[in-house]
């Protein structure tokens, strides 16, 4: 067994992780011997399932057989010809007699042979004749075929089964029971459910509005405060690294780069600011974007991490070039502020949230409305999309966090329980691929199922609103930022 479905522990993967880059060469993915193998391994996997036709194209194009089947057999029909029955001809009883049954092999009339003319049995024979050779052929073949290498029982389904168990077992966490995997397109996620303090972060003189992880291995922490400051701080410690002063007002919201080198403010003073973050103990202010005409609530980086979008109190939502250095595309169809702006991963569409209780859709290029929600009965605070795109989740101050079907826009759930009808900007995001996070009123965390819509826990910790929170996967940690000046980070026990 490669884990133990019984036993419950934390798991430190750096360890493997370091294993895998230090044995990356275990194979060589080029080696024609390993293509070889791939190649035979999903031909058993075709031929199991009843592809064959399938299997037949895949071993053609891949050139697996060296010679042509036909071609193959073709060769040894004449090799068993000259090895096996030319030998024969000097047992005829009379001249001739061995050409005439040599021709039987290919006439296509028996009235081309004369000595067979007043024969009935040509067509029984002739068969009982081709399968004799073909005992002699298989028996000439042998092993000789190419493609005759052993493939262990399903081994594909083996292979991927090992391949899933490991990343089971190299999991931060461990459920109490086996797991089911689903699907093999992502890597396997357990489903961790925080119901305890880890953390609390304290340094902010002012409630903290927004908080986000720092590269994909989440060693820090960004947040964003109405001190008008920007703090990182360091996950396992809990302590400050460092201050980002600049901003004049306060910070509604930030954004990082994958990579976990720049990091973007949206800020109450009506600038966005870029922050090189790479010497982590010592930031540097890069750039001040100065575009808007009031506050800036809400801002996300495109996928190709060349533009940035932002909305807020002026009612627009603005595309900024961050290679050419401006705005080059402004949306401008909101009655209200614009709370909350992102782009879809393949970069063609906008969405965005508005006080104006509407959701709307951009086509980026044309800047033009394709669609829009309008089922919120209060101010939308926040949109965010799951790591497939194929949902958006809204939120807004109704007391209601929304579920929607991206392609159709047709509703899927909705989540209540918690409150939100009057501060600035209570937001829900995904979490993991089946429960739902967001902050409330009360001073709560909410984690909801996604599919049911049903609360699932409610952590308890704070002393003020839970303006947001924010899970990271490879964290095993979900981070929540209040209007009691703190953090808090919340894990499994």
């Amino acid at each position: 067994m490669l884990f133990s479905s019984s036993s419950l522990y934390y798991h430190d993967a750096s360890q493997n992780k370091n294993y895998i880059k230090a044995n990356k060469d275990l194979f060589d993915e080029n080696d024609p011997k390993i293509k070889s193998d791939v190649l035979r391994i999903i031909g058993q996997y075709l031929d199991n399932n009843g592809f064959n036709a399938s299997k037949t194209v895949l071993y053609d194009e891949a050139n697996i057989k060296k010679k042509k089947k036909n071609d193959y057999l073709s060769s040894m029909a004449l090799s068993v010809l000259t090895k096996r029955l030319k030998p024969l001809e000097r047992h005829q009883t009379f001249a001739g007699e061995f050409r005439d049954l040599s021709y039987l092999l290919t006439s296509k009339s028996i009235q081309d042979t004369p000595l067979f003319k007043n024969w009935d049995g040509i067509v029984s024979s002739r068969q009982k004749l081709a399968d004799d050779l073909q005992q002699l052929l298989e028996l000439e073949i042998g092993d000789q075929w190419v493609d005759n290498i052993h493939v262990p029982e399903n081994r594909l389904s083996t292979l991927l089964y090992q391949a899933v168990a490991y990343q089971v077992y190299n999991n931060k966490y461990h459920t109490e029971h086996s797991p089911t995997v689903n699907t093999l397109l992502q890597d396997y996620e357990p489903p961790v459910l925080p119901n305890k303090i880890r953390s609390s972060f304290v340094g902010h003189k002012a409630n903290v509005k927004c908080v986000t992880f720092i590269g994909e291995d989440g060693d820090y922490i960004a947040s964003g405060s109405s001190d008008n400051t920007i703090k990182i701080w360091d996950v396992e410690k809990s302590q400050i690294v460092c201050t980002l002063n600049g901003h004049t007002s306060r910070i509604w919201d930030l954004c990082v780069d994958k990579s976990g080198s720049t990091l973007f403010s949206a800020s109450g003073d009506k600038t966005v600011k870029i922050w090189d973050i790479r010497d982590i103990n010592a930031p540097t202010l890069i750039h001040t974007i100065s575009e808007s005409n009031g506050d800036v609530y809400g801002l996300n980086l495109h996928p190709l991490e060349s533009h940035i979008v932002f909305g807020g109190y002026d009612k627009t939502i603005k595309l900024y070039d961050l290679v050419v250095g401006r705005v080059v595309q402004t949306f401008d169809e909101h009655e209200l502020s614009v709370s909350s702006a992102l782009i879809s991963p393949l970069g063609n569409l906008l969405i965005s949230g508005s006080k104006d209780h509407t959701v709307k859709f951009w086509d980026i290029m044309s800047g033009t409305v394709v669609n829009n929600i309008k089922n919120h009965l209060g101010e939308v605070t926040s949109v965010s999309l799951n790591s497939s795109s194929t949902q958006i989740l809204t939120s807004a101050k109704d007391n209601s966090n929304r579920l929607w079907d991206l392609r159709t826009l047709k509703p899927l759930c909705k989540y209540k329980g918690h409150q939100n009808t009057s501060k600035n900007f209570i937001r829900s995001n995904f979490m993991n691929n089946s429960l739902i996070t967001g902050g409330s009123e009360d001073g709560k965390v909410y984690i909801w199922n996604k599919d049911t819509g049903d609360i699932v826990i409610n952590l308890e910790g704070h002393k003020g609103i839970v303006y947001e929170a924010k899970w990271h996967t490879k964290q095993g940690l979900l981070c929540s930022a209040s209007d009691d000046n703190t953090l808090i980070t919340w894990w499994y026990n």
